[in-house]
Parts: structure tokens; C-alpha cells; sequence
């Protein structure tokens, strides 16, 4: 995992490579301001007033400097770009806010294949009381991207379950895991969708609990099929090639529990992730099979490829055991949120519009956007079925983003707010500071939703965690 403390540190007037930050409205006028001997050294290199381009400036001696294009200065990613561009070595920005970019623009996904340039790029940081929060909220996405980038071969069940329990040791929280054959009694949907996989990959619901227990309650829940063939309704080679990311929602989910545990927010956090591969085997659930349900509901199962609504039905039904006054999900869900809003915009699902109106606006405020999509009751005829309760995937192909979170819906805290977000946890394309692969998608927004409501520093919090 990439170290980011090693590339953003406190500003204490050490020595480092200054960088001219310029927007483009600027440029001409900047260009005009400088020696005959400097725009001749900017011409030799090619540097214009477009943005993304940079420059070196030699100085006394063997001092140098940077002058650099960005759009948007202060931008969260204005940074991004530079240090794959600059030598190693240490820097002060003349404008903050893109350290945060900066960061992720080091990002490396190295456990297979060792970095090219893994020396490296030091931002001096002139804001030291948001320093700590900067890394936290780096070393998180970092954590997400790397949990999605692994292969399933390294990232089943049993290694969810080893992330949550060094996330517990690391915060003093508790964990609590059913495995296998366990699970059929009170998760059976759960035990059903990860049955058939190896037994050294048997289906688990982990639950890690952290704080006091009188503080107010929220559940955080992540979808973690580590890997999904489809079932019997079995995907084609080319719908299965990234499905090492099915537990993207527990890659985010995992990493937002760090971010609260970390900021010792005052509130009692459950944390609950189904972890399952979704495998064909003899004992495979079929299509037609009626499930039971912890919540005690029926299931007429429709398509084993929509297993993820299945597993989070269960574990959305433990979390309301709880009485959280909040809810979060997040999942690696449906295609059809990808085909409504492409792969940046993740959609946000909830009834509560205080929650929506704050995660949205956190969305716009932390460069970390979704989309409201309806929970629209009209659909809810969708998901009839003639022999059980209900059926987990409607025939007909409509609304497939809605009529997923409408399931969960029936599973979810009716005393709670509750939000699900459907993300894609994948990059198709590379930004800078946003490589190909996996990736966090509203991590920081929903961060800092939980930090607004709920306050660290508040009256009543206990010195150290409860368990």
C-alpha cells in the first residue's frame, strides 16, 4: 500500500522546489511579466498557457523551480498530474487545496509488479491542522483501490474477514463473524448465494462493532462478493472479467469505518459485510428457488446474477436488530446505474431528505458527486411474485438500478435514515491522480456527512473505545 505520509508533510521552511501555480486567464500576462531569458527557456520546452502543461526554471546555482498550468488552482485535483511529471524531491505549491490530489497522483497498485518510480514527491503543506485528515482520507481511497484491484484469488471471503479483524486491532473494536453452514438458519439468503463456493471460501457475515455504547448507533454495510460468475445464470467471459470488484461495496465500507474510527466520531458504529463468492457448483441455488430470509420474508429467485441485493437483504435486516438511527450501503449493484449514469456519478437512493439534501451537498462540497435516483413506490408492482413475498430481479429489464434498491428497501431499518449508494468502484479510464482500476466513489462525501452530524470532541465521548 502506497505510504502517504512520506509525500505530504508540515511546512517548516525547509528547503524545496518552488511551484508557480497559474491559472490559464493568467498565463499571458504572467509570460509577459518575465525575462527575455526565461520565455525562451519556457519556449524550449514547449510550455503554453494550456492547462495540465509545466515547465522547470533554473535558477542560482543548481536551484530550479516549476511553473505549472492548472484550471482550476486550489482544485482538489490541480495537483494531480504533477508528480508523475517532476523529478523526486521536495515542494511548496504557491496555491493550497490540491494536496489531497497531489497524493493520490502517487498512488501505485504494486503488489504484483513493483513500481516503475516508486521514489517519493514531497508537498510541503502550509495548513498542519488539516494535514492528518488529508492522509486519512488518501490512505482510504488508497485502501479501496487496492481491496478492488485485487484479484480474487487474493481477496475471498476469509481475506475480507482479515481486513476487518486488522481494522479492529488497529481501533480496538470488536468482530463477530458467522461462517459457512452457520449462516443457514439466520442468513439464509447469505449461506444460499455462497454455498457452492470452495470450502475454504465459504460464504461469512463479519460484523465489526467500535465506541461507546450509549452513543447514537449507525450501521455501515458493504457488499462483498468477492467474486461473481453469475451462478447458474452464469455470465459471459466478458460481463466476468472485472468481477473481482463485486466487493467494491465492502472495500467502501471498511474504508469509511477506518475514516469514523480513526476521527474517534462520538457514535457507536456497526459495520456489517456479507462476504460471499457467488460460485457454480452441485449445490448452487437455482433460478425458480424460494429463499428464506432472516427477515422472514420469501424470495422467488428470479437470476442468480443478482445475488448482491440477496446477501445485503440479510445483512440490512441484522443491522436494524441494532436500532441505528443511521444507515449506509453501498454496493457494486447494477448495471443499469451504469448505463443511467456512467461510471463517475453513483447513484443515491433514500426516503429521508434531510440525509439526501446533506449527502448531495457533500457531494458538491468535497468534489465527490451522485445522483439522486427515485425510490419510486410505482415500481414496487416490479417486484411481485406469484409464489413468495416477493422476487429479487423483475423480468423485463426496467428500472433495473431502481427496483434493486426497492428490494433492499424492504429489508432496510424502517426506524432509521437509510441510504444506499450504487457505485462502480472502477476507473475504465485513467485521470491524473485517478489510474485505470479500482477506485472510491462518495467515501469522502458520506465522511463528511457522518462528521457534520455527528461531532468529534462532543460531550459524553469516552477517552478510548468500547467494545
Amino acid at each position: 500500500m502506497t505510504r502517504f505520509d512520506q509525500h505530504l508533510i508540515a511546512d517548516r521552511g525547509q528547503p524545496a522546489h518552488a511551484i508557480e501555480i497559474i491559472a490559464p486567464a493568467a498565463c499571458d500576462a504572467w509570460l509577459a511579466a518575465q525575462s527575455a531569458r526565461t520565455r525562451a527557456t519556457l519556449a524550449a520546452q514547449r510550455f503554453t498557457g494550456k492547462p495540465g502543461r509545466h515547465a522547470i526554471l533554473p535558477g542560482e546555482g543548481e536551484a530550479w523551480s516549476v511553473v505549472a498550468v492548472v484550471d482550476q488552482p486550489g482544485a482538489l485535483w490541480s495537483l494531480a498530474a504533477l508528480p508523475a511529471a517532476l523529478p523526486p524531491g521536495t515542494y511548496r505549491a504557491s496555491t493550497g487545496g490540491g494536496e489531497f490530489g497531489w497524493l493520490l497522483g502517487q498512488y501505485r497498485f504494486d503488489r504484483y509488479k513493483p513500481a516503475d518510480d516508486a521514489e517519493p514527491r514531497i508537498l510541503l503543506t502550509a495548513d498542519a491542522a488539516t494535514l492528518p485528515e488529508t492522509l486519512r482520507l488518501a490512505e482510504a481511497t488508497g485502501w479501496v483501490r487496492d481491496l478492488v484491484n485485487t484479484p480474487a484469488s487474493d481477496c475471498g471471503p476469509a481475506d475480507l474477514e482479515a481486513a476487518a479483524e486488522t481494522l479492529a486491532k488497529r481501533h480496538g473494536a470488536h468482530v463477530v463473524v458467522r461462517r459457512g453452514d452457520e449462516l443457514e438458519q439466520g442468513y439464509p439468503m447469505i449461506h444460499a448465494v455462497g454455498k457452492a463456493a470452495a470450502r475454504d471460501r465459504a460464504p461469512r457475515l463479519i460484523e465489526l462493532h467500535w465506541g461507546d455504547p450509549q452513543a447514537p448507533r449507525i450501521a455501515l454495510v458493504g457488499k462483498g462478493v468477492c467474486f461473481d460468475t453469475g451462478g447458474l445464470d452464469i455470465k459471459p467471459s466478458a460481463g466476468m472479467r472485472l468481477m473481482k470488484k463485486d466487493m467494491g461495496g465492502a472495500a467502501h465500507a471498511l474504508a469509511l469505518a477506518d475514516l469514523v474510527m480513526a476521527a474517534r466520531l462520538p457514535v457507536r458504529l456497526h459495520l456489517l459485510i456479507p462476504a460471499v463468492e457467488n460460485a457454480i457448483a452441485g449445490d448452487a441455488f437455482r433460478p425458480g428457488d424460494i429463499l428464506r430470509t432472516r427477515a422472514g420474508l420469501t424470495v422467488e429467485n428470479t437470476n442468480t446474477d443478482a445475488e448482491g441485493r440477496l446477501v445485503l437483504g440479510d445483512a440490512l435486516t441484522r443491522a436494524g436488530e441494532e436500532y441505528p438511527e443511521l444507515v449506509l450501503d453501498f454496493a457494486t449493484l447494477t448495471g443499469a446505474a451504469r448505463v443511467a449514469l456512467g461510471p463517475d456519478l453513483p447513484p443515491l437512493f433514500t426516503d429521508d431528505e434531510a440525509l439526501a439534501a446533506d449527502l448531495l451537498a457533500a457531494g458538491r462540497d468535497h468534489t465527490d458527486p451522485m445522483w439522486r435516483l427515485p425510490l419510486w413506490d410505482g415500481y414496487d408492482e416490479m417486484l411481485k411474485s406469484d409464489v413468495a413475498d416477493l422476487v429479487n430481479a423483475p423480468d423485463g429489464g426496467f428500472a433495473g438500478a431502481i427496483t434493486a434498491a426497492l428490494f433492499l428497501r424492504r429489508f432496510a431499518p424502517q426506524d432509521a435514515a437509510w441510504a444506499h449508494l450504487d457505485v462502480f468502484a472502477w476507473r475504465p479510464g485513467a485521470k491524473p491522480g485517478r489510474p485505470k482500476g479500482g477506485d472510491a466513489y462518495a467515501l469522502r462525501a458520506a465522511f463528511a456527512v457522518l462528521k457534520k452530524r455527528y461531532v468529534a470532541g462532543a460531550s459524553g465521548v469516552p477517552e478510548r473505545s468500547h467494545t
